[in-house]
């Protein structure tokens, strides 16, 4: 069952009582609505998300949602994701798994991080499909990548992506403090992090010892990497909200929802879809296992299985769509860490 996700935005009373979380909404009791308290079983929730500077929450409720696996995110005076508070024993073999994680050895980690590029890639190319963009070079580039990625072709793929992905009319540029709608993916790329970092700890794993990511002042640069493949979901639904003409100069309410809604979107594994949310555990359970090494693949999503179409890809080097390259070409997140 996929856990709900709780946004709270407005002043609010948070509590426990015989184990459900209760609700106290003060400004639904100023307009005189009569529902102004709710409750929700705790074992529900997976994430909860706090967007308001007068929220009161009590320690016995964090407790209660840290030990059901629920990520708490507290969010700025300017509504963007800040601070994430998650369980500290999150599997019954946690010590064992963290053992296997710190010896992984350098081909290993390697060789994750060639998988992991090669399923983002191929995501990103699954958008620019799905909106009749050529992606031919993409599918070259996903078939190329090496070990450990020694060309960069997660720099080449992300350039000529972010240069196609959007309406020219746009003129988008992708970065952390761009023009809107960089705002929407900072944020959608945010909550995905939580979410990430949330299933990771359920696998028993240490989300700050990542396979490529290593920024000394990163706490999450497994999350970083993991996330990689999943992004372009997020990426689906701020196109999804230019493409209704919706207003996204603005982080509004309504904007917020969607994007929150990431959890629950629908994601494609070779044995069937699942939400966002569960999903991830099989991600994070297969790399648990790679560092154990009874497997050697982690099961990342496919936005769309290109294997099937093939016929219609008749890549020549020669012919492929390329965009400028040069030595300082680097992913849009490589640096520091962070994930957006």
């Amino acid at each position: 069952m996929i856990k709900r996700t709780l946004l709270f935005s407005n002043p609010a009373y948070l509590n426990l009582k015989q184990g459900q979380l209760q609700i106290d909404l003060p400004h639904l009791k100023v307009l005189g609505e009569n529902e102004s308290k709710k409750s929700v079983a705790v074992e529900d929730i997976g994430m909860v998300i706090l967007d308001h500077q007068q929220i009161t929450i009590t320690q016995a409720c964090m407790a209660a949602l840290l030990e059901n696996n629920a990520a708490i995110v507290t969010c700025n005076a300017s509504h963007l994701p800040t601070g994430l508070l998650l369980p500290l024993d999150g599997h019954n073999t946690q010590s064992e798994r963290f053992r296997y994680q710190i010896d992984a050895t350098q081909p290993l980690k390697k060789n994750l991080w060639q998988q992991t590029i090669q399923a983002k890639i191929l995501n990103q190319a699954a958008v620019l499909y799905n909106r009749g963009i050529n992606c031919e070079n993409m599918l070259y580039w996903a078939r190329s990548v090496k070990s450990g990625d020694p060309d960069n072709y997660e720099a080449r793929a992300a350039a000529y992506y972010w240069q196609n992905v959007f309406p020219k009319k746009m003129e988008f540029f992708r970065g952390r403090e761009g023009d809107p709608p960089n705002n929407l993916l900072n944020y959608g790329y945010a909550i995905l992090r939580a979410i990430v970092a949330r299933g990771l700890v359920s696998s028993g794993l240490l989300p700050t010892l990542g396979i490529h990511h290593r920024n000394k002042y990163n706490a999450y640069c497994l999350a970083d990497d993991v996330m990689e493949p999943y992004r372009p979901y997020v990426d689906e639904l701020v196109l999804g909200i230019i493409d209704r003409g919706e207003n996204f100069l603005e982080l509004g309410q309504s904007i917020k929802s969607q994007l929150l809604g990431i959890a629950a979107v629908d994601v494609l594994f070779d044995k069937g879809k699942s939400p966002l949310m569960v999903g991830l555990q099989q991600t994070t359970a297969s790399l648990a296992k790679c560092y154990e090494g009874s497997v050697r693949k982690i099961v990342y999503p496919q936005m769309k299985n290109f294997d099937k179409q093939a016929r219609h890809y008749r890549l020549n080097d020669g012919e492929l769509p390329m965009v400028a390259e040069s030595k300082e070409d680097k992913p849009d997140d490589e640096g520091d860490g962070l994930p957006f």
